[in-house]
């Protein structure tokens, strides 16, 4: 029930080894100018308790990157009020496609990935968080990613 994307749209191998670059499970840099946190876009399944997630990275400003990472391991830090951010993952089930969406990054207790909540659009993705999705959605995603031999993993 959740597909994930391992580096943001803009992350390439090469950069791997700049020192002003940084790609980690939870947090990217790239050239010390681009920051970016990853987080879930979770979209309630209809009919269901269950939730189908996204696994995205969205950029952040400098402050609010900076901000992010000192509360990173601080009990609490799930007050902290919503960062604002662009989705820099395309999620290829998607037309148009996902990049550059406006979110709002809620941050949540330590151990537990950042919920992206959507600005409420017509985009199909914005729609599903919205209004749910059913399990025959769930299973056309998942053959898509399986067979677009994506990045995106279970």
């Amino acid at each position: 029930m959740n597909y994930s994307a391992e580096a943001p749209a803009v992350w390439d191998p090469s950069f791997a080894d700049a020192e002003d670059c940084l790609l980690s499970s939870d947090q990217c840099v790239v050239h010390a100018r681009h920051y970016f946190v990853k987080g879930l876009v979770e979209i309630p399944i209809v009919g269901s308790d269950e939730v189908f997630s996204w696994g995205v990275w969205v950029s952040l400003s400098r402050e609010n990157f900076s901000r992010s990472a000192d509360l990173w391991d601080t009990p609490g830090r799930e007050a902290e009020k919503p960062y604002f951010g662009w989705l820099t993952t395309d999620l290829l089930v998607y037309s148009p496609t996902t990049l550059n969406l406006k979110t709002h990054v809620h941050t949540r207790p330590v151990g537990e990935r950042p919920y992206v909540e959507l600005e409420p659009t017509d985009h199909p993705l914005a729609v599903e968080q919205r209004a749910g999705i059913t399990l025959d959605r769930v299973r056309d995603i998942a053959e898509a990613v399986f067979h677009s031999g994506s990045s995106e993993e279970q």
